[in-house]
Protein backbone atom coordinates (compact mmCIF):
# COMPACT_ATOMS: atom_id res chain seq x y z
CA UNK A 1 0.00 0.00 0.00
CA UNK A 2 2.68 2.40 0.67
CA UNK A 3 4.39 1.78 -2.83
CA UNK A 4 0.89 2.29 -4.86
CA UNK A 5 -0.62 5.24 -2.89
CA UNK A 6 3.47 6.89 -2.65
CA UNK A 7 3.39 6.47 -6.59
CA UNK A 8 0.21 7.26 -7.76
CA UNK A 9 1.14 11.02 -7.48
CA UNK A 10 4.56 10.36 -8.36
CA UNK A 11 6.51 8.82 -11.10
CA UNK A 12 8.71 6.81 -9.18
CA UNK A 13 9.70 6.85 -5.64
CA UNK A 14 13.56 6.36 -4.01
CA UNK A 15 14.86 5.30 -1.07
CA UNK A 16 17.96 3.95 0.88
CA UNK A 17 18.87 1.06 -0.65
CA UNK A 18 21.55 -0.48 1.99
CA UNK A 19 18.88 0.72 4.86
CA UNK A 20 15.95 -1.23 2.75
CA UNK A 21 18.02 -4.28 1.89
CA UNK A 22 19.64 -4.87 5.29
CA UNK A 23 15.88 -5.18 6.76
CA UNK A 24 15.44 -7.66 3.58
CA UNK A 25 18.52 -9.90 4.35
CA UNK A 26 17.42 -9.86 7.94
CA UNK A 27 14.18 -10.70 7.25
CA UNK A 28 15.55 -13.28 4.93
CA UNK A 29 17.65 -15.06 7.86
CA UNK A 30 14.49 -15.06 9.55
CA UNK A 31 12.76 -16.76 7.53
CA UNK A 32 15.74 -19.01 7.22
CA UNK A 33 15.84 -20.28 10.59
CA UNK A 34 12.29 -20.95 10.55
CA UNK A 35 13.22 -23.44 7.34
CA UNK A 36 15.83 -25.34 8.48
CA UNK A 37 13.63 -26.95 11.65
CA UNK A 38 11.14 -27.69 9.21
CA UNK A 39 13.28 -28.96 6.85
CA UNK A 40 15.03 -31.15 9.81
CA UNK A 41 11.98 -32.53 11.65
CA UNK A 42 11.38 -34.16 7.66
CA UNK A 43 14.42 -35.22 6.56
CA UNK A 44 17.57 -35.26 8.87
CA UNK A 45 18.35 -38.33 10.75
CA UNK A 46 18.32 -38.09 14.49
CA UNK A 47 19.38 -40.49 17.34
CA UNK A 48 15.94 -41.06 18.43
CA UNK A 49 14.47 -41.79 14.17
CA UNK A 50 13.21 -44.95 15.64
CA UNK A 51 10.74 -43.28 17.31
CA UNK A 52 9.48 -41.20 14.11
CA UNK A 53 9.94 -44.09 12.12
CA UNK A 54 6.74 -45.94 14.11
CA UNK A 55 4.39 -43.18 13.67
CA UNK A 56 4.73 -41.97 17.58
CA UNK A 57 5.53 -37.93 16.46
CA UNK A 58 2.61 -36.30 14.53
CA UNK A 59 2.61 -34.24 11.26
CA UNK A 60 1.74 -31.17 13.69
CA UNK A 61 4.17 -31.81 16.53
CA UNK A 62 8.42 -31.01 16.25
CA UNK A 63 9.94 -34.39 16.12
CA UNK A 64 13.31 -35.06 18.34
CA UNK A 65 16.04 -32.80 17.96
CA UNK A 66 13.84 -30.20 16.63
CA UNK A 67 13.74 -28.52 20.21
CA UNK A 68 17.20 -28.41 20.66
CA UNK A 69 17.69 -26.82 17.37
CA UNK A 70 14.96 -23.80 17.66
CA UNK A 71 16.67 -22.92 21.17
CA UNK A 72 20.15 -22.92 19.69
CA UNK A 73 18.76 -21.01 16.65
CA UNK A 74 16.22 -18.75 19.14
CA UNK A 75 19.52 -17.56 21.40
CA UNK A 76 21.82 -17.01 18.19
CA UNK A 77 18.55 -14.86 16.24
CA UNK A 78 18.21 -12.99 19.77
CA UNK A 79 22.22 -11.92 19.61
CA UNK A 80 21.54 -11.04 15.90
CA UNK A 81 19.02 -8.42 16.86
CA UNK A 82 20.86 -7.12 19.13
CA UNK A 83 23.66 -6.28 16.73
CA UNK A 84 21.30 -4.68 14.06
CA UNK A 85 20.38 -2.39 16.98
CA UNK A 86 23.58 -1.61 17.57
CA UNK A 87 24.25 -1.31 13.87
CA UNK A 88 20.70 1.05 13.59
CA UNK A 89 21.31 2.97 16.51
CA UNK A 90 25.53 3.50 17.04
CA UNK A 91 27.94 2.73 14.51
CA UNK A 92 25.34 3.40 10.79
CA UNK A 93 23.27 5.87 12.92
CA UNK A 94 24.06 8.64 10.42
CA UNK A 95 22.61 6.22 7.32
CA UNK A 96 19.14 5.52 9.54
CA UNK A 97 18.78 8.94 10.24
CA UNK A 98 19.65 11.07 6.48
CA UNK A 99 17.25 12.87 5.13
CA UNK A 100 14.42 10.90 2.89
CA UNK A 101 15.42 11.61 -1.01
CA UNK A 102 12.87 14.04 -2.60
CA UNK A 103 11.30 13.09 -5.56
CA UNK A 104 9.42 14.90 -8.26
CA UNK A 105 5.80 14.66 -8.46
CA UNK A 106 3.88 14.05 -11.54
CA UNK A 107 3.40 16.66 -13.96
CA UNK A 108 0.00 17.73 -14.32
CA UNK A 109 1.22 21.72 -14.69
CA UNK A 110 0.65 21.15 -18.49
CA UNK A 111 -3.09 20.19 -18.68
CA UNK A 112 -3.44 22.59 -16.11
CA UNK A 113 -2.09 25.35 -18.25
CA UNK A 114 -3.70 24.24 -21.26
CA UNK A 115 -6.97 24.71 -19.61
CA UNK A 116 -6.01 28.03 -17.82
CA UNK A 117 -5.49 29.65 -21.77
CA UNK A 118 -8.67 28.42 -22.71
CA UNK A 119 -9.92 30.17 -19.97
CA UNK A 120 -8.18 33.00 -20.14
CA UNK A 121 -8.86 33.58 -23.91
CA UNK A 122 -12.61 33.39 -22.53
CA UNK A 123 -12.32 35.88 -19.98
CA UNK A 124 -8.64 38.19 -20.77
CA UNK A 125 -9.04 40.02 -17.44
CA UNK A 126 -8.34 36.41 -15.42
CA UNK A 127 -5.11 36.07 -14.37
CA UNK A 128 -2.87 35.00 -11.96
CA UNK A 129 -4.91 31.62 -10.81
CA UNK A 130 -6.77 31.29 -13.69
CA UNK A 131 -3.79 31.86 -15.89
CA UNK A 132 -1.66 28.75 -14.03
CA UNK A 133 0.86 32.20 -12.85
CA UNK A 134 0.62 30.78 -9.30
CA UNK A 135 3.13 28.25 -8.47
CA UNK A 136 2.46 25.28 -6.08
CA UNK A 137 5.38 26.19 -4.17
CA UNK A 138 3.32 26.69 -0.62
CA UNK A 139 2.25 23.31 -0.59
CA UNK A 140 5.84 21.84 -1.10
CA UNK A 141 7.55 24.49 1.82
CA UNK A 142 4.83 23.54 4.16
CA UNK A 143 6.34 20.19 3.26
CA UNK A 144 9.95 20.62 3.64
CA UNK A 145 9.54 22.65 6.95
CA UNK A 146 10.75 20.68 10.13
CA UNK A 147 7.62 18.58 12.06
CA UNK A 148 7.91 20.16 15.33
CA UNK A 149 7.02 17.06 18.22
CA UNK A 150 3.31 17.99 19.55
CA UNK A 151 4.03 15.98 22.78
CA UNK A 152 6.91 15.85 25.83
CA UNK A 153 9.38 13.01 26.27
CA UNK A 154 7.09 12.51 29.79
CA UNK A 155 4.33 12.73 28.06
CA UNK A 156 4.70 9.94 25.38
CA UNK A 157 6.28 7.80 27.58
CA UNK A 158 3.29 7.97 29.61
CA UNK A 159 0.72 7.85 26.51
CA UNK A 160 2.98 4.34 25.48
CA UNK A 161 2.95 3.14 28.98
CA UNK A 162 -1.01 3.31 29.06
CA UNK A 163 -1.53 2.35 25.76
CA UNK A 164 0.86 -1.00 26.07
CA UNK A 165 -1.35 -2.12 28.88
CA UNK A 166 -4.61 -1.45 27.56
CA UNK A 167 -3.34 -3.43 24.25
CA UNK A 168 -2.32 -6.02 26.60
CA UNK A 169 -5.45 -6.63 28.00
CA UNK A 170 -7.50 -6.54 25.08
CA UNK A 171 -4.98 -8.87 23.45
CA UNK A 172 -5.39 -11.29 26.06
CA UNK A 173 -9.14 -10.97 25.74
CA UNK A 174 -9.14 -11.47 21.83
CA UNK A 175 -6.88 -14.92 22.20
CA UNK A 176 -9.50 -16.49 24.97
CA UNK A 177 -12.28 -15.74 22.42
CA UNK A 178 -10.48 -17.37 19.09
CA UNK A 179 -11.53 -20.76 20.04
CA UNK A 180 -15.35 -19.52 20.67
CA UNK A 181 -14.79 -18.07 17.03
CA UNK A 182 -13.09 -21.10 14.75
CA UNK A 183 -14.75 -23.84 16.81
CA UNK A 184 -17.77 -23.78 14.20
CA UNK A 185 -15.48 -24.48 11.13
CA UNK A 186 -16.80 -21.30 9.04
CA UNK A 187 -13.32 -19.23 9.97
CA UNK A 188 -9.75 -21.22 10.15
CA UNK A 189 -7.13 -20.15 12.98
CA UNK A 190 -4.52 -19.84 9.97
CA UNK A 191 -6.74 -16.88 8.88
CA UNK A 192 -7.33 -15.44 12.03
CA UNK A 193 -3.59 -15.59 12.50
CA UNK A 194 -2.35 -14.57 9.41
CA UNK A 195 -4.69 -12.02 8.20
CA UNK A 196 -7.18 -10.85 11.07
CA UNK A 197 -4.69 -10.12 13.93
CA UNK A 198 -2.13 -8.79 12.34
CA UNK A 199 -4.55 -6.22 10.45
CA UNK A 200 -6.52 -5.28 13.17
CA UNK A 201 -3.21 -5.20 15.79
CA UNK A 202 -1.40 -3.43 13.55
CA UNK A 203 -3.96 -0.96 11.98
CA UNK A 204 -2.12 1.79 13.35
CA UNK A 205 1.47 1.39 12.21
CA UNK A 206 -0.39 0.89 8.76
CA UNK A 207 -2.09 3.96 8.79
CA UNK A 208 1.25 5.67 9.58
CA UNK A 209 3.55 3.73 7.08
CA UNK A 210 0.95 4.71 4.02
CA UNK A 211 0.65 8.36 5.40
CA UNK A 212 4.39 9.13 5.55
CA UNK A 213 4.44 7.20 1.77
CA UNK A 214 2.25 9.52 0.22
CA UNK A 215 4.16 12.38 1.77
CA UNK A 216 7.28 11.14 0.11
CA UNK A 217 9.09 10.01 3.05
CA UNK A 218 9.80 6.35 1.92
CA UNK A 219 12.69 5.56 4.26
CA UNK A 220 10.15 6.30 7.37
CA UNK A 221 7.67 3.97 5.40
CA UNK A 222 9.62 0.82 4.80
CA UNK A 223 11.18 1.50 8.21
CA UNK A 224 7.69 1.01 9.80
CA UNK A 225 6.19 -1.42 7.79
CA UNK A 226 9.55 -3.97 7.85
CA UNK A 227 10.48 -3.22 11.45
CA UNK A 228 7.60 -4.37 12.85
CA UNK A 229 7.51 -7.41 10.76
CA UNK A 230 11.73 -7.81 11.67
CA UNK A 231 10.91 -7.22 15.19
CA UNK A 232 8.35 -9.87 14.95
CA UNK A 233 11.04 -12.03 13.62
CA UNK A 234 14.60 -11.73 15.46
CA UNK A 235 12.70 -11.08 18.92
CA UNK A 236 9.19 -11.75 19.43
CA UNK A 237 9.60 -15.37 18.04
CA UNK A 238 13.34 -16.04 19.52
CA UNK A 239 11.94 -14.77 22.77
CA UNK A 240 9.00 -17.02 22.99
CA UNK A 241 10.92 -19.89 22.52
CA UNK A 242 13.66 -19.26 25.44
CA UNK A 243 10.39 -18.57 27.40
CA UNK A 244 9.57 -22.04 27.02
CA UNK A 245 13.03 -23.60 27.52
CA UNK A 246 12.74 -21.94 30.83
CA UNK A 247 9.03 -23.19 31.68
CA UNK A 248 10.13 -26.36 30.88
CA UNK A 249 7.99 -26.14 27.76
CA UNK A 250 8.98 -28.30 25.26
CA UNK A 251 6.78 -28.17 22.13
CA UNK A 252 7.60 -24.43 22.11
CA UNK A 253 9.87 -24.73 19.63
CA UNK A 254 10.80 -22.90 15.41
CA UNK A 255 9.03 -25.65 14.01
CA UNK A 256 5.88 -24.63 11.74
CA UNK A 257 3.88 -26.23 9.15
CA UNK A 258 4.65 -26.41 5.03
CA UNK A 259 2.20 -24.12 4.52
CA UNK A 260 2.98 -21.22 6.65
CA UNK A 261 6.93 -21.35 5.98
CA UNK A 262 6.14 -21.19 1.88
CA UNK A 263 3.70 -18.39 2.36
CA UNK A 264 6.52 -16.29 4.84
CA UNK A 265 9.33 -17.46 1.66
CA UNK A 266 7.37 -16.08 -1.21
CA UNK A 267 6.47 -13.00 0.74
CA UNK A 268 10.44 -12.01 1.89
CA UNK A 269 11.72 -13.32 -1.64
CA UNK A 270 8.78 -10.85 -3.75
CA UNK A 271 9.92 -7.84 -0.92
CA UNK A 272 13.99 -8.80 -1.34
CA UNK A 273 12.85 -8.40 -5.50
CA UNK A 274 11.35 -5.03 -5.56
CA UNK A 275 13.35 -3.35 -3.51
CA UNK A 276 17.10 -4.34 -4.40
CA UNK A 277 16.74 -1.33 -6.94
CA UNK A 278 16.32 1.54 -4.46
CA UNK A 279 13.14 3.03 -6.18
CA UNK A 280 9.26 2.01 -5.73
CA UNK A 281 5.84 2.85 -8.32
CA UNK A 282 2.43 2.09 -7.73
CA UNK A 283 2.94 -1.39 -10.09
CA UNK A 284 5.47 -2.95 -7.64
CA UNK A 285 2.26 -1.60 -4.97
CA UNK A 286 0.16 -3.86 -7.03
CA UNK A 287 1.95 -6.82 -6.82
CA UNK A 288 2.39 -6.77 -3.49
CA UNK A 289 -1.01 -6.69 -3.02
CA UNK A 290 -2.03 -9.14 -5.51
CA UNK A 291 0.43 -11.50 -3.24
CA UNK A 292 -1.21 -10.30 -0.02
CA UNK A 293 -4.66 -11.54 -1.54
CA UNK A 294 -3.50 -14.75 -2.97
CA UNK A 295 -2.62 -15.78 0.68
CA UNK A 296 -5.23 -14.53 2.43
CA UNK A 297 -7.74 -16.54 0.07
CA UNK A 298 -5.41 -19.86 0.34
CA UNK A 299 -5.41 -19.16 4.74
CA UNK A 300 -9.41 -19.07 4.40
CA UNK A 301 -9.47 -23.10 3.11
CA UNK A 302 -6.68 -24.00 4.58
CA UNK A 303 -8.42 -25.91 7.86
CA UNK A 304 -5.99 -27.80 9.92
CA UNK A 305 -4.98 -26.03 13.26
CA UNK A 306 -1.93 -23.98 13.92
CA UNK A 307 1.93 -25.44 14.49
CA UNK A 308 2.26 -24.86 18.48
Amino acid sequence: MCFFFGGINRVEQAFNMTVAQTASSLLFLAVSSLIIPTAFHAWATTADSAETATGTSSSTEAGPGVTQLSRGTAILLLLVYGAYLFFQLKSHAAMYNAPSQKNEKRDFTAHKTKFAKKVNKLNPRKKGVAAGEVPESSEEEEEEKAEEPQLTVWVALLTLGISTVLVALNAEYLVDSINSITCGGGISKNFVGLILLPIVGNAAEHATAVTVAIKDKMDLAIGVAVGSSMQIALLVLPLIVVLGWILGKDDMTLYFDGFQIAVLFVAVLLVNYLIQDGKSHWLEGVLLMVLYIVIAIAAWYVRHPLAS
